[in-house]
């Protein structure tokens, strides 16, 4: 349930505590020292004081705000109980239903992180899927101790805004979100295709694939929502996958039997999970386009 910031504004500290004290994982005192600061104007000057309430934390204070964090895809930890929100993140992105290839990858990376930085590896799991997490675990590998402890805090940072952009509610939003399209355009005859069938996959190395959404085009040949909305795009490849040979045999277009075009597989890349990303199909019975949009 969220709260209005007006709400906040007016609220008595230990219920400002309260309701902010888990937007930074397990630390209360960002959203008490936050709370001396009120009135907020929006909700983006309440993320940037409490954001820097940790900018001015001392270097222990900072670190024990990493360590609170837990590993990804640990058994023990969620047999232990994690937070309702980093239950919910990990889950998001499948961390509770990893093949076994997958576990003892991520159990390779994690073990080898914590040993030589000696804190969990920390990413905004809502921004990711299950392979960009893979590779950024290795891209940052290299990294010295003072470089990692600066990515981890700037991960924290885009974990609370997500946070604090679900539990409040004020006229303005935070820049968290981004939106996957799509629309069918029917060259043959030159007019929008309706009523085709869309299914978008995330695709996996080690993992099973997984579909996100499912959709009819409309008379615009457009999706009534955005395949992807009202959250970051994930980082990671995916697959859309047209149904057109039955579009085109419903409009009695003449066709091969069996069709040559019957389903169409789009491959892509997302890297920019709060952008917007438009992946449009042009097609005849004989060829088909695509392009990056925006």
């Amino acid at each position: 349930m969220s709260t209005k910031l007006s709400d906040l504004n007016v609220a008595s500290k230990d219920a400002f505590v309260k309701t902010l004290g888990n937007i930074f994982e397990y630390s209360p005192w960002i959203a008490e020292q936050a709370a001396a600061e009120r009135p907020f104007v929006s909700v983006k000057t309440l993320f940037d004081a409490m954001k820097a309430m940790v900018d001015r934390a001392p270097a222990d204070i900072r670190l024990a705000l990493i360590k609170a964090h837990p590993d990804l895809a640990n058994k023990t930890q969620r047999a232990a109980g994690l937070t309702a929100e980093s239950n919910a993140e990990q889950n998001s992105v499948g961390l509770d239903r990893l093949s076994n290839a997958e576990f003892e990858a991520f159990e390779r990376v994690n073990n080898a992180y914590r040993e030589k930085f000696g804190f969990p590896y920390i990413v905004c799991a809502r921004r990711q899927t299950r392979d960009s997490i893979l590779r950024d675990f290795e891209r940052r590998l290299p990294n010295d101790a003072r470089t990692e402890t600066q990515v981890s805090l700037a991960e924290i940072y885009r974990i609370a805004a997500l946070r604090l952009d679900q539990l409040v509610t004020a006229d303005d939003r935070l820049a968290v979100h981004g939106r996957l399209s799509t629309h069918v355009l029917d060259t043959h005859s030159g007019k929008p295709g309706a009523g085709i069938s869309v299914v978008l996959t995330e695709l996996s190395d080690l993992g099973e694939t997984r579909v996100v959404a499912r959709a009819l085009t409309n008379s615009d040949g457009r999706t009534d929502q955005p395949l992807i909305g009202g959250r970051p795009v994930p980082i990671g490849r995916y697959e859309l996958m047209f149904r057109v040979g039955e579009y085109f045999t419903a409009r009695h277009v003449p066709m091969s039997d069996p069709p040559f075009l019957d389903q169409i597989p789009l491959r892509f890349s997302v890297s920019d999970p709060e952008g917007h990303l438009h992946v449009p199909l042009l097609v005849t019975p004989w060829s088909y386009a695509t392009y990056r949009g925006s």
